[in-house]
């Protein structure tokens, strides 16, 4: 990742890679589904009725109001430095990262680089960024319990999923444990990071920047801890509402998350309770947390029968896998793809104007200096005459 050419994260083949996984596994599942049996999807779409279709047009409101709630919520993290539509694009763009990393790796070391960009400081940017991941870790340690103990232990965990690992099986429970204990670590860890011990934090980060391979960026890691624990004081100092805005879009935006899929079961086969749809959902999304593919490509797809199956009728298990990829998915590779060169061309033309004023100002300073330096003579030399 270069300051000078940001593209050159994005190639070709980390776009297509996702794409190919995905749509070679919905192929496998569509051509499985027609051998089982072919006329279940055309019976659906022949008897498709208005009511399927509103319930495809919520799942789209749904995945609009995610993407609503994430711009305010980097808003508010921002203080409103960031516009709406800068907003617009550092969520897409996060998003993109995503979609084209690993899911085990996630999109946050792009978020990074994208929020410094756009003219935050690296440490208030790291801050947001972690800040971000805290509120999104604390939606599911606490809403993910409470939803299990309201459907039931047994039917939130009733797949025959089965993991291999180090020559290990483990189940679905096994790897939901493993999942939510290193949430809890991580949001233990931010916590400590930045509200508790920011500038233990810092000097840690010192200590980092000592070792050769970040020898060369020493000053700016150093810069950076420096700024964290500055944030670290303001966002210590927010109110609660400034927290409760910041806790509901998480809540709000993840839950829109999770229910597009719902308005999506609902849409191909109004059967089973939701709620419970619902809980399945937050279990298997652990599972996609640790894909080794791209944007849980390809794993998404052959993952969503396992856990959601009870809700689909048979026949349509590939058509509902390709549909909620393609609201949930798909659209950030596009968006992505278009929004990342407008992007670069105003950021990077805003930082090199921002670092031309900064070279121009000694400059300024020095002109501003001689000219004092006149003035005052011009004054002594009047004085004199008047004498």
């Amino acid at each position: 990742m270069t300051a000078k050419n940001p593209l050159s994260i994005f190639s070709y083949k980390r776009i297509l890679l996702p794409v190919l996984l995905g749509v070679g596994v919905a192929g496998f599942l569509i051509w499985r589904d027609m051998q089982n049996d072919s006329t279940v999807l055309v019976n659906i779409i022949r008897t498709w009725t208005w009511q399927a279709t509103a319930f495809l047009l919520l799942a789209v409101l749904f995945g609009i109001m995610r993407d609503l709630m994430y711009m305010y919520r980097i808003r508010l993290l921002s203080d409103k430095r960031l516009s709406w539509k800068q907003s617009f694009q550092v969520i897409m763009l996060w998003e993109f990262g995503s979609a084209i990393t690993p899911s085990v790796v996630g999109g946050s070391a792009l978020a990074f680089f994208i929020v410094s960009l756009e003219g935050i400081p690296v440490g208030r940017s790291t801050a947001i960024v972690m800040i971000t991941a805290l509120l999104d870790e604390l939606f599911y340690i606490v809403v993910t319990p409470l939803v299990i103990l309201f459907v039931g232990f047994q039917n939130a965990f009733n797949t025959e999923f089965r993991f291999n690992l180090l020559g290990g099986e483990f189940g679905e429970f096994e790897i939901f444990l493993l999942g939510y204990g290193f949430m809890c670590l991580l949001t233990v860890f931010i916590l400590v990071a930045i509200f508790f011990f920011p500038k233990g934090f810092r000097t840690l980060l010192y200590k980092v920047a000592t070792w050769r391979l970040f020898r060369r960026l020493q000053d700016k890691v150093r810069k950076m801890g420096d700024d964290i624990v500055t944030s670290s004081q303001e966002f210590k100092h927010k109110g609660f509402i400034f927290w409760t805005k910041a806790y509901l879009c998480t809540v709000f935006s993840w839950t829109s998350r999770f229910l597009v899929l719902n308005c999506i079961l609902l849409a191909f086969s109004p059967i089973g309770d939701q709620v419970l749809a619902f809980a399945r959902q937050l279990v298997m999304w652990v599972i996609l947390c640790i894909s080794p593919t791209p944007g849980s490509s390809g794993v998404a797809e052959l993952t969503l029968p396992l856990f959601l199956g009870d809700f689909m009728k048979e026949g349509t298990h590939a058509a509902i896998a390709l549909l909620w990829r393609g609201f949930t998915y798909y659209p950030y590779l596009l968006l992505g793809f278009i929004v990342l060169p407008y992007w670069t061309k105003r950021v990077f033309k805003k930082n090199k104007q921002a670092k031309k004023r900064q070279l121009q100002q000694p400059q300024k300073n020095l002109q501003l200096k001689k000219q004092q330096q006149k003035n005052k003579q011009k004054r002594n030399q009047n004085r004199k005459k008047k004498r």
